[in-house]
């Protein structure tokens, strides 16, 4: 194994000169040149070196392995937020979806017991009603009814809730 990064170094070196590019003999030729430059004594601090080198490539592995190890573990915990973002608006779209139902029931009722009053008593009833709801009840009942209820309405909380009402979605 070292005796590839050595040569790795050395061909690296053989590069490093320039932008040249060899064949294969001139290759052959700057390696042994490159080989006849270190020495006995050369070889020391070439290990030296190549074992420093080593030493930076493994913290940088390691390193590397921590940062991958870190952005798995965020990632992990953005899923979990997400399922749980998930789980708070599905509850959160439920709740909604329940009062949407449950104000429908109360309309329904309510139509049913307005439908049952006298015109002047549904008027009285609907005028102090918040408008919305007024409109929501008075659309569900028979035309009859509702051009009575009308009539017996104070002319303004008449004309306002008619204007509403000619407006209303069905």
């Amino acid at each position: 194994m070292r005796l590839l990064l050595i040569t790795l170094l050395f061909i690296s070196g053989v590069y490093a000169e320039g932008e040249k590019i060899y064949n294969q003999e001139e290759f052959d030729l700057a390696v042994s040149k490159k080989l006849k430059k270190y020495s006995n004594s050369g070889l020391i601090e070439l290990s030296r070196e190549l074992m420093k080198k080593e030493k930076e490539i493994a913290l940088k592995e390691m390193n590397l392995k921590k940062r991958e190890e870190s952005l798995e573990m965020t990632n992990k915990d953005l899923g979990k937020r997400l399922k749980e973002f998930q789980k708070s608006q599905s509850n959160f779209l439920s709740c909604l979806d329940k009062n949407d139902q449950d104000e429908k029931k109360r309309i329904s009722h309510m139509v049913s017991v307005v439908s049952g009053m006298r015109p002047k008593t549904a008027a009285e009833v609907l005028s102090v009603q918040d408008a919305i709801i007024a409109v929501k009840i008075l659309g569900r009942l028979k035309a009859e009814k509702v051009s009575k209820i009308f009539n017996s309405m104070d002319k303004a909380v008449s004309a306002r809730l008619q204007k509403q009402y000619m407006s209303m979605k069905r």
